[in-house]
């Protein structure tokens, strides 16, 4: 059998190196023929403790042999739990977990148009950002704002407006009365870690108040400790209405969450549901995670380590010219002079290590949040290598 034969099964729906990966370990993935790469990737963000760490493998080994799914008919002692964590984390009031960072916004955008059915005249319009990315179902799709993604499997889902992002005045302008939230990510992840102007979720939440409409924040990517603070929008102490997390939160279990206010949360019984939501596999490792990652020192770890990150990126590009820098904790992106990301990309792959281009100009860094000094260090000088030979032609 031919490799193309192999890998014939699978939908052609990404492209992807003919490596096949079959084990990992902390920083580091390991392919069939026993070859190691450094990841930058991390599962795009996913792998908030590196692959496989030591205690998401007892946890998932001892809730196995005790509770896989009971059914979402019936509560589970992980799954409140973990509940009961995220609402005292963020201040909020009622979770309902899911499986993927889609899945949760659309049931933020499920539950922001009931709640403008049961209080706002039928209000149901979200303005998002462009450039935004909340996901690939149909709904989500719609509300992104990434170029042409809202028209690949028309008729698009109706009732988003789009604006600049890091603009609240012209949030405010695109408003009419049948706007009843405004959906934003505390950074732009896919757009390629795009950090707003500071203050701009604070003002956003001004506007929400003012005109009475719901504040959705989307930190799927940007959640759960990436950036150096448990939530991104804790830097500018904004309470969102709604949240969605996931990701990270699931440590390479799928797991995410939908977290809302007492005033927003409005779902009735059958409103909102799925067979594997709240499973205790899933639940019981989410709350390892958060408990991990929620120290303050753990937090501080990934603030440094960021900033190591940020400066070893610095030098390593520097031989194809480096526009900036930007990010925050490792959740980091660099803006190349030239169009080269996939380029260094491929080159770095062949070397060993994995990096992400998200744009033809950018270069993204999610490591595990554990990283350390000696595999910055690494990734630095294999990076530096594959810059210098994407330079010279």
């Amino acid at each position: 059998m031919t490799m193309n034969d192999r890998f014939a099964p699978l939908m052609p729906t990404a492209a992807r190196p003919p490596a096949v990966m079959v084990r990992g370990e902390g920083s580091y993935l390991f392919d069939e023929s026993g070859r190691r790469y450094l990841d930058f990737v991390q599962g795009w963000a996913v792998n908030a403790l590196g692959h496989c760490p030591p205690e998401l493998q007892e946890e998932v080994t001892r809730q196995a042999a005790e509770l896989l799914n009971p059914s979402p008919a019936y509560f589970n002692a992980p799954q409140l739990e973990l509940a009961r964590r995220l609402v005292e984390l963020s201040g909020l009031h009622h979770v309902f977990f899911c499986n993927s960072g889609a899945e949760a916004n659309e049931g933020a955008i499920k539950l922001a148009r009931k709640w403008g059915r049961l209080h706002k005249d039928g209000a149901y319009r979200i303005i998002t950002t462009e450039n935004s990315f909340h996901g690939r179902t149909l709904a989500t799709m719609a509300a992104s704002g990434k170029p042409g993604w809202d028209e690949i499997f028309p008729p698009p889902v109706e009732g988003f407006r789009k604006v600049p992002f890091g603009d609240v005045s012209a949030v405010e302008e695109a408003m009419d009365p049948e706007t009843v939230a405004i959906m934003v990510e505390p950074i732009q992840g896919e757009a390629g870690v795009v950090v707003p102007p500071e203050g701009y979720l604070q003002g956003l939440a001004e506007v929400a108040e003012r005109h009475r409409l719901l504040l959705i924040l989307d930190a799927v990517q940007t959640g759960v400790g990436r950036t150096g603070s448990l939530f991104a929008f804790e830097t500018e102490g904004v309470r969102p209405h709604i949240l969605t997390l996931g990701k990270g939160l699931g440590g390479g279990v799928p797991l995410a969450a939908l977290v809302a206010d007492e005033g927003s949360s409005c779902f009735e019984h059958g409103e909102q549901g799925g067979t594997f939501n709240g499973a205790p596999l899933a639940t019981a490792v989410g709350l390892r995670v958060l408990e991990t990652v929620a120290a303050p020192s753990f937090l501080k770890g990934v603030r440094d380590a960021g900033a190591r990150v940020e400066k070893a990126v610095r030098s390593a590009a520097s031989p194809i010219g480096v526009q900036e820098v930007r990010g925050r904790g490792l959740l980091l992106a660099a803006r190349l002079a030239e169009p080269v990301a996939e380029e260094v990309r491929d080159r770095s792959f062949e070397m060993g290590l994995l990096l992400n281009a998200p744009r033809p100009d950018l270069l993204r860094f999610m490591p595990s949040l554990r990283i350390r000094s000696e595999e910055i260090e690494e990734m630095e000088g294999l990076l530096g290598q594959a810059c210098r030979e994407v330079g010279s032609g």
